[in-house]
């Protein structure tokens, strides 16, 4: 009899073990593979392949990435309710505040060596450590439907006098010029304009605290305002969502956007050849240059590095999402005829990392509020900067 009961008892824990093993533990993930991201749909067949393959369980909360989605990010840090791998930014000022809170790739290596996780230099962080896997690049540019600029026998915009003359044709013609949303994602407008306006080196100035801002940074929040005048928004460009600006470019109801590679991913296969990326006309001596670089990767937090029973795993997904095929599926362009075509042009210009993502976040808040009222006239160009230059803007860099 008690070997009956001892039996049964091993039978009890092995079926407990196994029960434990089956079920695996459980991650929670944050990204930007999201809503209309192309890469949505590859990111979570590749959660559930990992989780069929492991016998984990993964709880992701990804959602597309705008300024609402970046700020809850950095809440859930502050809050301590950071995931276990995140996609985000990198070498920015909202990476600058995760630093204590996720390991460097370097440290990942030393103790899984076998992983050999790439450690990008373009990724390094102002403490010469690297953190993030990037698995994809990303430029900026000027979108423009080419059959509409066709049906008007316009020239696509190369010089500021074809674009301010586009302007005009198609505002006359009840077709939106440029879709955008000051109020929602202002920093593309913003960001063109002042690239336009001025030299490389001015562009990449980071002025200190209550330091004069180059003037070609005035003189495009000037150009914001011209813009404006020249009727080149959607009507109410300072209320509206960047989700219905956007809609208008694909539904061929606005002429041209300003956005990057990922609004490339989202266009619809139908308009391939009809839409190509060109960048921004200069206002000014022309500088050839185009907004880009490499922003995002892939993180593991100290959180999962950390928990003992976690970190096997939290390692695992990360190599699983950041090396090889799987990186290549989520990084590769998913778009292609005259867009993928003129993208190629675009990027044989020098690449140069966008202002605000170098500015802390509450001067970069205080910049986008500011950007709808230059736009009307209620706030001047020299105002603005006066006002986020108190904020030391550049300061965490």
């Amino acid at each position: 009899m008690k070997r009956i009961l001892i039996a049964a008892l091993c039978c009890m824990l092995c079926s407990a073990c196994l029960s434990a093993d089956a079920e695996g533990v459980t991650l929670r993930t944050v990204s930007c593979f999201a809503g209309l991201d192309a890469s949505s749909s590859t990111y979570t067949r590749l959660l559930a392949q990992w989780e069929e393959q492991t016998g984990n369980t993964v709880q992701d909360a990804s959602a597309p990435s705008d300024e609402a989605w970046k700020t809850g990010v950095l809440m859930d840090f502050a809050a301590g309710n950071e995931p276990d791998v995140l996609f985000f930014f990198s070498r920015t000022s909202d990476s600058a505040y995760l630093l204590n809170r996720v390991v460097p790739i370097a440290e990942i290596n030393a103790a899984y060596p076998e992983l050999n996780i790439p450690e990008n230099a373009a990724c390094t962080e102002t403490d010469g450590k690297i953190y993030a896997v990037p698995v994809r690049s990303f430029w900026e540019g000027l979108f423009c439907n080419t059959d509409l600029f066709a049906s008007y026998g316009l020239s696509l915009p190369n010089t500021w006098a074809e674009l301010e003359t586009a302007i005009r044709v198609f505002r006359h013609n009840g077709i939106v010029p440029i879709s955008a949303s000051l109020s929602d994602v202002p920093h593309y407008v913003a960001e063109f304009s002042i690239l336009a306006s001025g030299s490389v080196q001015d562009y990449l100035a980071r002025p200190v605290k209550n330091e004069a801002v180059p003037q070609s940074w005035t003189d495009g929040m000037a150009l914001i305002r011209l813009l404006y005048q020249l009727g080149a928004f959607p009507d109410n460009v300072n209320t509206t969502s960047e989700s219905y600006t956007s809609q208008l470019f694909r539904d061929k109801r606005s002429a041209m956007q300003l956005d990057g590679s990922w609004f490339a991913n989202s266009l619809p296969t139908e308009n391939m050849d009809t839409t190509v990326v060109i960048p921004f006309p200069a206002n000014g001596p022309d500088s050839g240059a185009v907004i880009g670089g490499v922003s995002m990767g892939f993180y593991l937090t100290r959180r999962a590095w950390e928990d003992k029973s976690k970190r096997d795993a939290a390692v695992q997904l990360l190599a699983f999402l950041s090396t090889g095929e799987n990186a290549r599926t989520l990084g590769g362009y998913q778009f292609s005829g005259e867009l993928l075509k003129s993208s190629y042009v675009l990027t044989e210009h020098p690449l140069y990392g966008p202002i605000q993502d170098q500015m802390s976040q509450e001067a970069r808040n205080e910049w986008f509020r500011l950007i709808p009222a230059v736009a009307t006239g209620t706030v001047t160009p020299e105002e603005v900067w006066t006002q986020v230059m108190a904020l030391d803007p550049f300061s965490v860099r």
